[in-house]
């Protein structure tokens, strides 16, 4: 994933996470980005630094609190929302989903494809199960008509 800030041609900065930088290109191409204020999508991507923080910097960061504002500072503006209310909502039901399946199904871990094919020809008992499968396996799976489906995963499961 990758971080971009943008502006759009009214001067309006937004921020959004892409895929890929050709995922950007393609969508900027497609006019698929737009901005949330005012929905033109002549937008183009902001200057940026990157934030590189080493271990000793983040434990710093934790243990060392931020010091109060001076009277004398400017304010910054409020930062614009880095998600549409849209992508949280969805967002919310697909992590909903997720804690439901991982509640009440079993984890067979490295055996799913084994135990998804008993099940599917008989050979054990149906019930509600999750593990791990290559590609490949989900594929010959699918191939074998055994009805399977990826857990949703989220950016936020994997920092």
């Amino acid at each position: 994933m990758i971080h971009y800030n943008l502006r759009c041609a009214k001067g309006h900065a937004f921020e959004s996470w892409f895929q890929s930088s050709s995922a950007y290109e393609t969508q900027e191409k497609r006019k698929l980005v737009s901005c949330p204020v005012c929905g033109s999508t002549k937008v183009e991507r902001a200057i940026m630094a990157p934030q590189v923080v080493s271990k000793k910097g983040r434990e710093q960061a934790v243990s060392e609190p931020l010091p109060a504002p001076t009277t004398t500072e400017v304010a910054a503006p409020a930062p614009t929302p880095l998600l549409m209310a849209q992508e949280q909502e969805l967002r919310a039901k697909l992590k909903e989903l997720r804690d439901h399946i991982v509640k009440n199904a079993d984890n067979v871990g490295e055996s799913f494809p084994n135990e998804a094919r008993k099940m599917h020809y008989g050979d054990i008992e149906h019930r509600p199960i999750y593990g791990e499968a290559s590609p490949d396996e989900a594929k010959a799976l699918i191939d074998e008509g055994v009805e399977v489906m990826p857990l949703p995963t989220l950016p936020d499961d994997r920092n």
